[in-house]
């Protein structure tokens, strides 16, 4: 049991420290089954990488629980419409994600989920933040105020979040760069993406858990202390790694994830397509 704790916890630094990254966390997560694969049932396995990014999503909730709370005694009338304003948006924005995802979602990781795919969605979206990157290079953002963002903006990034159902393309690497394509700050495409990730993976995590149970599989005394822990670890790394990307930012680009997403993509190439097969 010793072992597999150990193994969770490595995985919920993993998943806590890329969740928000656009690095993908989806991706990481796949490469560090591939050493630190848990002695469980794949179904019990493949629920507990949606699920554990449930501890990303409280990491979130901590930081911005005064923005994202209208009902908050601090607040005058006009800033609990803009909490309201800011909630409207990011639904707007996770209909397309809805409408296109949900009935997509199971054959995507079904018929998508292999290293090669992996290893093109990692380069593809590499070479795009550098590209996108030195395109706006020196260009004043459109949108450098989260309130002033407008809903057909906030609907524009919720197509790109879309893109995020092919493993490997990183959910809030997807949402950040359509912001910053359409025309947001970095910022603002950023903390956009960290609130878009509220109800999207929040749903995922419900979903998965309800398909598990809904199967006829239930959790044993040890999955549900694996599934706490990895929780748990996952929160607080989430919670450190969204403190560091809001501070990266304020004085740096994302270029250099770019770079980071491309020598990665080498990376997992040379193993899988090359050491693996040897």
């Amino acid at each position: 049991m010793l072992i597999e704790i150990i193994k969770t916890i490595i995985l919920g630094i993993v998943e806590g420290f890329t969740e928000f990254l656009p690095i993908s966390s989806t991706g990481h997560l796949y490469l560090a089954n591939e050493f630190v694969k848990l002695s469980e049932p794949k179904a019990f396995i493949d629920m507990f990488m949606v699920v554990i990014q449930f501890g990303a999503i409280l990491a979130v909730i901590l930081i911005y629980f005064h923005k994202l709370n209208p009902f908050s005694p601090k607040k005058n009338r006009e800033e609990e419409n803009q909490t309201w304003q800011i909630w409207f948006k990011v639904i707007i924005a996770i209909l397309p994600s809805v409408i296109i995802g949900l009935p997509l979602n199971d054959w995507m990781e079904e018929n998508l989920t292999s290293w090669q795919v992996i290893a093109a969605t990692l380069l593809i979206y590499g070479i795009l933040f550098i590209v996108v990157e030195n395109y706006f290079k020196g260009k004043e953002a459109r949108v450098t105020d989260l309130n002033k963002l407008s809903y057909g903006t906030a609907l524009g990034i919720g197509l790109f979040q879309v893109l995020s159902l092919v493993p490997g393309t990183s959910r809030s690497g997807a949402t950040i760069l359509g912001g910053i394509s359409i025309g947001t700050s970095r910022y603002v495409a950023t903390e956009f993406s960290f609130f878009l990730a509220i109800p999207t993976m929040f749903g995922a995590s419900l979903l998965r858990i309800f398909s598990y149970f809904h199967k006829g599989n239930s959790f044993t005394g040890d999955q549900t202390i694996i599934l706490l822990v990895g929780v748990l670890v996952s929160f607080i790394v989430a919670y450190a790694s969204i403190k560091f990307l809001l501070n990266y930012i304020k004085k740096n680009d994302f270029k250099a994830f770019g770079w980071y997403r491309i020598i990665l993509a080498i990376i997992v190439i040379l193993y899988f397509g090359f050491m693996k097969r040897a």
